[in-house]
């Protein structure tokens, strides 16, 4: 059975100590197990619902969804439907902000021919 200490979490997951312990705090993060020194040990499903939590901050979701994400996960399966109404409402977020990025690199794509296009010409007039 996988056990790792907090300084172990944190080299594998890229998450700083004192944002493991925070989001155990705010109870993103439950039911951390203790050694008999009283050190947090992480299972192997601790490190699975860790690498939710990275990809959902990857993914722009607040905090605040992401605790009660995890509070209804954690009541079982009779919140499915709320979860999945949360993923729902952040995929159609993610979306969107795809849009606009879209948007803005054919925008500076625009300006990028432009200029190409301003040199091509001050180069013809100098020959």
């Amino acid at each position: 059975m996988l056990e790792l200490e907090i300084s172990e979490v944190s080299k594998l997951t890229k998450l700083k100590p004192h944002t493991l312990r925070y989001y155990e705090s705010i109870g993103l993060i439950k039911d951390i197990k203790r050694n008999s020194a009283g050190k947090r040990i992480y299972s192997e499903q601790d490190l699975k619902w860790l690498e939710v939590i990275i990809r959902l901050r990857a993914t722009g979701m607040n905090i605040n969804k992401m605790t009660e994400y995890a509070r209804l996960r954690h009541m079982g399966d009779k919140t499915i439907l709320k979860r999945k109404n949360i993923m729902t409402e952040h995929l159609i977020s993610i979306e969107h902000e795809i849009e606009a990025l879209l948007e803005a690199r054919d925008y500076v794509s625009k300006k990028i021919k432009i200029y190409s296009d301003m040199e091509e010409k001050i180069n013809e007039r100098r020959k």
